[in-house]
């Protein structure tokens, strides 16, 4: 069984007279352990369809399944939790809060689990040692470089180990040396964690990292040749 699957998803809303329709009747599955790759031009639904998959978003037809829940058929007050357990997300942004430093950024997302003060510490200093920022830990994003905010933000989506690591352009603001060093980051994570990956991103060499390249076109799912997957 697939890890991740949509069945006939359909997203739409209006704008203004109009209807917009980033997504139309797709199907996808992704295997566990999978790093698969999103490509397509800015406004082409990417962001719209990792939103779905992560319960961030619904479809307005059709059906999302992730580790063998429909998430589409979830409420709110279920979904949060789930998504704090099964899904870590890297923005392109970073999203760090500026008065909170680089620990207190990855710790956030653990307050949701209940966890005592030690156990929060020995989560959040493996998550910033495994992306390279132990010695960063006091620092607040003022004093990071973007490439280190960045680090800092997959650092705090993997400190809750979800078995899902979903990234919305993670390489979109950085130079070349710091995106770099993000994608081998998400490398490791699907090689020696296990994890799934799901990039979207309109960059063809960021797109080279992956297992998987599928392009969206107009709502709908090409593989990379252009033929329809």
């Amino acid at each position: 069984m697939a890890f991740i699957e949509l069945h006939g998803v359909t997203k739409s809303w209006k704008k203004g007279e109009h209807e917009v329709k980033p997504l139309e009747n797709v199907d996808l599955e992704i295997a566990k352990g999978e790093f698969f790759v999103l490509l397509g031009p800015s406004g082409s639904g990417k962001t719209t369809l990792l939103n779905l998959l992560a319960g961030i978003d619904r479809p307005v037809s059709g059906r999302v399944v992730v580790a063998g829940k429909e998430i589409t058929s979830m409420s709110a007050r279920e979904l949060a939790p789930w998504r704090a357990e099964h899904v870590g997300y890297v923005f392109q942004q970073h999203h760090l809060i500026p008065v909170l430093t680089a620990y207190e950024n990855v710790e956030l997302p653990l307050f949701l689990f209940g966890m005592n003060a030690a156990a929060r510490h020995e989560r959040v200093s493996l998550a910033l040692t495994a992306v390279g920022l132990g010695d960063r830990a006091s620092h607040y994003p003022r004093q990071l470089s973007g490439g280190q905010e960045q680090r800092v933000a997959i650092a705090r989506a993997i400190v809750a180990d979800p078995p899902l690591i979903v990234a919305d352009e993670p390489t979109g603001d950085l130079d070349h040396a710091s995106a770099e060093a993000v994608l081998t980051l998400l490398q490791r994570f699907r090689n020696e964690r296990g994890k799934t990956i799901v990039m979207v991103t309109h960059d063809l060499k960021a797109a080279e990292r992956g297992s998987r390249v599928v392009r969206l076109d107009k709502g709908r799912l090409l593989d990379a040749t252009g033929a329809h997957a």
